[in-house]
């Protein structure tokens, strides 16, 4: 599925979001403070959008996609930008990164997509040394009846109506509301964060709780 919508996929992004996204990413980089010049592994990197928000903070950058399509966009965005990382084709739940490699392990919008949630946070945790940041961008669900309730019409109804037309695929757009919808809530993505070994666990929420930006330290020795 990603393969086939990789071509429009940032347009989407940034359309269906009207560009809050960038926003988000900024954000995500603000929050891992020093590391933020390190070394950073980004995790189902996509077209490369989050890592090259930390490359441009001077961070050295693996980026690591199941989809090679999605890798293949990274590459012409990376000159556009000016600032440099390497893209790998890997997979999350088996990252090519030895231990204790990074400085920040980082995934955006992309936890949603893996086959064992459990075992993709715990490769994010065993990738950065001790003292080292995993952080997680991700969609949640807006509280309050009057928000929300728009919130889950938008996202139910219109986006993917407006996303299937732009992607040109009936199943992208609808398969990304319904994986949001089943999306666990703040606390209990802490809750498995801090089950996957990491300590000082907490959360942010963005733009009035479309978005959660979590976050965890591996705990030194």
């Amino acid at each position: 599925m990603f393969a086939r919508i990789a071509g429009r996929y940032d347009l989407l992004n940034h359309l269906l979001s009207a560009g809050i996204d960038r926003r988000w990413r900024r954000r995500a980089v603000a929050r891992a403070g020093a590391l933020a010049s390190g070394t950073v592994i980004d995790a189902c990197c996509g077209t490369g959008d989050l890592g090259l928000e930390f490359a441009r903070r001077g961070a050295t950058v693996i980026g690591v996609d199941f989809t090679p399509e999605m890798l293949v966009h990274a590459l012409p965005k990376q000159e556009r930008s000016g600032a440099h990382a390497l893209f790998a084709h890997g997979d999350a739940l088996s990252l090519p990164v030895r231990d204790g490699a990074a400085d920040v392990a980082c995934v955006g919008f992309g936890i949603r997509n893996v086959a064992d949630r459990t075992r993709g946070l715990a490769e994010l945790a065993r990738v950065v040394r001790p003292g080292g940041r995993v952080l997680v961008l991700e969609f949640t669900q807006p509280p309050g009846p009057v928000f929300g309730g728009l919130y889950r019409f938008y996202f139910t109804k219109l986006l993917p109506t407006v996303g299937n037309f732009v992607s040109r695929d009936d199943d992208a757009y609808s398969y990304l509301a319904r994986t949001v919808m089943a999306w666990p809530s703040p606390d209990a993505l802490r809750g498995e964060l801090e089950d996957a070994g990491l300590v000082d666990c907490g959360y942010e929420l963005l733009t009035r709780g479309i978005a959660c930006l979590h976050w965890g330290t591996r705990p030194a020795r």
